[in-house]
C-alpha cells in the first residue's frame, strides 16, 4: 500500500519535471483553456509512459518546489472529461493529500495516470488544440508529434523504485491517527474504523440533529493508510454510515433563494473494503434541482447581472445588495438549472469580482462543483 504524502514528497526529490511526472500550481477546470491544457498534459504522458503509472502533482510552486496546496478537488467524474475529449484514453485518479504544514482546507492534488498500451489522442478539439492532435513529453516539455510514437520503456525503472520508496508502514499509520485525533481536529467530534484489519478510516466533524437525522459539518474524512482526504467540506452537511464492509458518505447542500435553509441530498459516496486489501469508490448522484417560478427567477437573474454590472464599475454597493451579493452564486446556479442557459458563463465572469469576498468566492466555488458534477454524470 502507497502512503501518497510520501509519494509526492519522492516524486518532488526526483530532479525536476520529467518525462513521467509534471507539477501545476493549481488546475483551471472552470474554462476550455484551463481543460485544454490538463487534457494535453495527460496525453502526452500517458503517450510517454506505457508501461508505468505516471503522476501530476497539483499544488506545488513551479520554480521554488515549494509545497502552497489547492482547494480540495472531489470531482471522481474527471475521468469523463478525459473520455469525452481522447481516444484511447488512460486510466485516470485524482486523489487530495493532506501535508502538516497546510491550513485545513488546502491539500495538494496528486492525478494518477495509468499504462496505456495504445496512442491517445485528442478525437475532438478544444480551446487551440486541433481534432486528431496527439502529444508526448520530452524532458519536461510537453509537446506535439505526427511521428509514430515508439514503444518506450524509459521510466519503468524509475517509477518502480519511487513507489516502493513510497510504502506505507504501521509507524506511519499511527501517526496519522494520532495526527489526525490529537492535532488537526482536537476540537472536534473525532472517530476512527478499522476495516478488514487493514484499513483506517478517520472523521472529524461537528455533530447536529434535524429530524432525528444526525448531520455533520466543517467534515474532513481521511484513509489515513494512503494519507487520502476522502472528504472534506467547510460549508455542506454530511451524513456518515458505516459496517463491517462500507463506509457510506450522503453529502446534502443547503439551497434556497434568499435563504439557505433547505437540505437537497448531492451525491452518495460508498466505499467497500475487501479482504485482499483492495479497496473500491462509486459515487451516485443523487441531486433532483428544486424547480422555482420563471417569473421570480427572472426577476433574480436580472438583480444579479444588475449586482456585477456594479462591481465591475467600481460603484459600492449598498447593504441591500451586499447580503445578495452571498446568495449571487447559488441563486445563478438554481436560475442556470432551470433553464436560464446563459446564467453559468455568468457567474464564472463574475470569478474575479467575487474573489475579494471570501465567503462568496467559497460560494462560488460550491456552485461550480455542483454544476460540474451534474455535467459529467452522465
Amino acid at each position: 500500500m502507497i502512503n501518497k504524502r510520501l509519494l509526492i514528497k519522492n516524486l518532488l526529490a526526483h530532479n525536476d519535471e520529467n518525462s513521467f511526472y509534471d507539477k501545476k500550481r493549481q488546475l483551471n477546470l472552470h474554462t476550455r483553456e484551463g481543460k485544454g491544457k490538463f487534457l494535453k498534459h495527460i496525453c502526452a504522458l500517458s503517450n510517454s509512459n506505457p508501461n508505468n503509472n505516471s503522476y501530476i502533482v497539483v499544488g506545488v510552486e513551479d520554480e521554488t518546489n515549494e509545497i502552497v496546496g489547492d482547494d480540495f478537488f472531489d470531482d471522481s467524474r474527471i475521468q469523463n472529461l478525459v473520455n469525452a475529449f481522447l481516444e484511447n484514453p488512460p486510466k485516470i485518479q485524482y486523489e487530495n493529500i493532506p501535508f502538516p504544514n497546510l491550513p485545513k482546507d488546502k491539500v495538494v492534488g496528486l492525478v494518477t495516470i495509468k499504462p496505456n498500451h495504445k496512442t491517445a489522442y485528442f478525437k475532438k478539439g478544444i480551446h487551440t488544440i486541433i481534432a486528431n492532435s496527439t502529444f508526448v513529453r520530452v524532458g519536461s516539455n510537453t509537446i506535439p508529434t505526427e511521428d509514430k510514437i515508439p514503444y518506450s520503456k524509459q521510466n519503468i525503472e524509475a517509477v518502480i523504485s519511487i513507489e516502493n520508496n513510497s510504502r506505507n508502514s504501521i509507524a506511519h499509520t499511527l501517526d496519522g491517527v494520532l495526527d489526525f485525533i490529537n492535532v488537526r481536529h482536537k476540537d472536534m467530534d473525532t472517530k476512527y474504523k478499522v476495516f478488514k484489519e487493514l484499513f483506517v478510516v478517520c472523521w472529524a466533524g461537528n455533530k447536529k440533529k434535524v429530524r432525528d437525522i444526525t448531520y455533520f459539518s466543517r467534515v474532513d474524512i481521511e484513509l489515513v493508510n494512503e494519507q487520502i482526504k476522502l472528504f472534506y467540506s467547510a460549508q455542506d452537511e454530511v451524513t456518515i454510515e458505516y459496517n463491517d464492509n462500507n463506509f457510506i458518505i450522503t453529502e446534502y447542500i443547503l439551497l434556497g433563494l434568499n435563504d439557505k435553509t433547505s437540505y437537497y441530498p448531492l451525491e452518495k459516496v460508498t466505499i467497500t473494503f475487501f479482504d485482499n486489501g483492495y479497496y473500491k469508490i462509486e459515487n451516485q448522484m443523487l441531486f433532483e434541482p428544486p424547480q422555482f417560478n420563471k417569473k421570480m427567477l427572472h426577476h433574480i437573474y436580472n438583480s444579479n447581472k444588475t449586482l456585477i454590472s456594479k462591481m465591475e464599475k467600481g460603484i459600492e454597493l449598498s447593504e441591500r445588495e451586499f447580503k445578495d451579493l452571498h446568495h449571487l452564486p447559488s441563486s445563478f446556479m438554481l436560475c442556470y438549472l432551470n433553464g436560464f442557459d446563459n446564467a453559468k458563463q455568468r457567474l464564472i465572469d463574475a470569478k474575479l469580482h467575487l474573489k475579494p469576498y471570501p465567503q462568496v468566492y467559497e460560494g462560488f466555488k460550491e456552485a461550480l462543483r455542483v454544476l460540474r458534477k451534474m455535467k459529467y454524470d452522465n
